[in-house]
């Protein structure tokens, strides 16, 4: 039985840890703080803790002038709120001027499970990808969460940072080193290449598992930056295999498949499949038993891939 550890609460843990390396760090929330777990920052640091309350658009806009102030706003709520309601200030306020804020969403798509379909922010990577000089992140473990917090504390511009609410099993070591603007290679042994983000990256690895059992191995690719999007080792790997399974927790429309088939059209023309959600609403249940529903699961992943390898 493996760990498993909430990336929410790495997040706030990590908030907290952080501030006092960045004294310029504030963090503003939506009257989700128990939620978003940022009431761990607040309860260390509350004069640097703001709690907006449910107005999404007004969080948004005074982050935007704390940051016009030389301040480092960290903004959270759920992925719906965060993207959906306020969607025009973070357009035109934070990315039109480039401001220095970091939206991170928890609760994002399915792994919100019971809240239903209105929690459940399934287009979030597509309506933030469009919005110029937006930069987008989705960690896919405990590891990659806790580095990426500081990352985008370090680097200035806008930030897009997608969380779970669901917890998730550890994918890297203690150690391990990332880089803003670069996948992460997993597997790197196969014909068929898997391109996994978030809490699908832990399922595209128990499927290459599958996969090697029954004589197959393919490569898995986390995306862990969304935009700027790794197009080099994107078109790399669609060179080696010519033959590509995009995992998502998000609409098929405008999210992961959406780039890496752009990216594949206009460099390297591929075979490529999807597991993601495709054109549906969600619906309210357990999460994991939602993701059986929408067929993000090992099982589906192993279908594709064996499609492809047959085709």
């Amino acid at each position: 039985m493996y760990d498993l550890f909430s990336l929410r609460k790495v997040y706030g843990e990590t908030l907290a840890k952080i501030a006092d390396k960045y004294p310029d760090i504030v963090v503003l929330d939506g009257d989700l703080a128990k939620s978003t777990k940022t009431q761990i920052f607040a309860k260390k640091f509350p004069a640097r803790f703001f709690d907006i309350g449910i107005a999404e658009a007004d969080m948004v806009a005074t982050a935007a002038g704390l940051a016009s102030c030389g301040k480092i706003p960290f903004v959270s709520s759920f992925a719906m709120f965060a993207t959906g309601k306020c969607w025009e200030q973070v357009r035109n306020t934070i990315a039109y001027s480039k401001f220095n804020v970091k939206i991170v969403a928890t609760h994002a798509c399915l792994s919100v499970g019971e809240d239903g379909a209105s929690h459940q922010s399934c287009e979030d990577i597509a309506i933030m990808n469009v919005i110029p000089n937006m930069n987008i992140v989705v960690p896919s473990d405990d590891i990659s969460t806790r580095f990426f917090t500081e990352e985008i504390a370090s680097l200035d511009g806008p930030f897009y940072m997608r969380l779970p609410r669901s917890e998730t099993e550890r994918i890297y070591s203690e150690d391990k080193k990332f880089q803003f603007g670069k996948a992460e290679v997993l597997r790197d042994d196969g014909n068929i290449t898997i391109f996994s983000m978030g809490l699908m990256t832990r399922i595209a690895v128990k499927a290459a598992d599958i996969l090697a059992n029954n004589g197959i191995n393919v490569n898995v690719v986390d995306v862990l930056t969304v935009k700027p999007i790794d197009r080099d080792t994107i078109i790399e790997f669609l060179k080696k295999s010519g033959k590509a399974v995009v995992c998502e927790e998000h609409e098929i429309n405008g999210g992961l498949t959406s780039i890496i088939s752009t990216i594949a059209s206009m460099n390297y023309p591929s075979k490529i499949k999807s597991v993601s959600i495709n054109d549906k609403f969600g619906q309210s249940g357990n999460w994991k038993e939602l993701f059986t529903i929408y067929g993000l699961t090992e099982e589906n992943i192993v279908k594709n891939v064996m499609e492809l390898a047959n085709d």
